[in-house]
């Protein structure tokens, strides 16, 4: 059976909180909305757009947070046609950690929040769109922690909920996690403190990218 190891993608791979806060201040402003701090924003990185949007606006209307999803999109795409999105870095070991865990014969994959385009282009930038066997986005899934995304690339790459885990640095990550029955693993250099990644569920929490490759090898 295969060995599969999932990625959240936003504060998990890429650093890119500031992108997102943009975008999401740029959707309240058009609806003439204070915007939420910047910290309230990051707690709900991970999330699909439209329970985002009702977690940050809780007296809005469901028809009104799905207009304000379609208005983020809009904005994100404005940033990045403008050329005016700032740079969404790989966190520091990252690369050096999908290496390791493809040498050791793991099979790699994503689960994210984003769109299938936005994690596309995202993914080719940085040069490792052919890394992951399966994709799994919220154009084509319930919001974690739904485990619809773990489930299916599950399927796709021919593992197991025993032989998979799931790398997050959010506490849907840890729900999700746990929803589909794999390893859930936490990492502290996201949008979620340790504390609520174990609460949320998480076998492990790991300090460091680098640590990454021998906290699966040990499951």
């Amino acid at each position: 059976m295969n060995r599969l190891a999932v990625f959240d993608c936003d504060g998990t791979l890429v650093d890119s909180q500031a992108n997102i806060c943009r975008a999401m201040e740029a959707t309240f402003a058009e609806v003439r909305l204070m915007p939420p701090s910047r910290e309230d924003i990051r707690r709900i990185v991970g999330l699909s757009l439209v329970p985002a949007l009702a977690a940050l606006h809780p007296h809005g209307e469901p028809a009104q947070h799905v207009e304000m999803a379609e208005s983020y999109k809009r904005a994100f795409h404005a940033m990045r046609s403008n050329g005016a999105l700032d740079p969404e870095p790989l966190f520091d070991g990252v690369r050096e950690a999908i290496d390791a865990l493809e040498a050791a014969g793991w099979l790699l994959g994503v689960a994210t929040g984003k769109s299938d385009r936005g994690l596309r282009l995202l993914l080719e930038h940085h040069g490792l769109h052919d890394r992951f066997v399966t994709l799994q986005t919220a154009d084509r899934h319930p919001s974690k922690p739904h485990p619809a995304m773990l489930e299916l690339a599950i399927a796709e790459a021919g593992a197991a909920p025993g032989t998979s885990a799931m790398i997050g640095d959010t506490s849907f990550d840890m729900a999700m996690a746990h929803a589909a029955g794999v390893h859930a693993i936490g990492v502290v250099w996201g949008y979620h403190t340790p504390g609520e990644l174990l609460s949320a569920g998480a076998d492990e929490i790991v300090a460091h990218a680098s640590m990454l490759p021998a906290v699966l090898e040990g499951l």
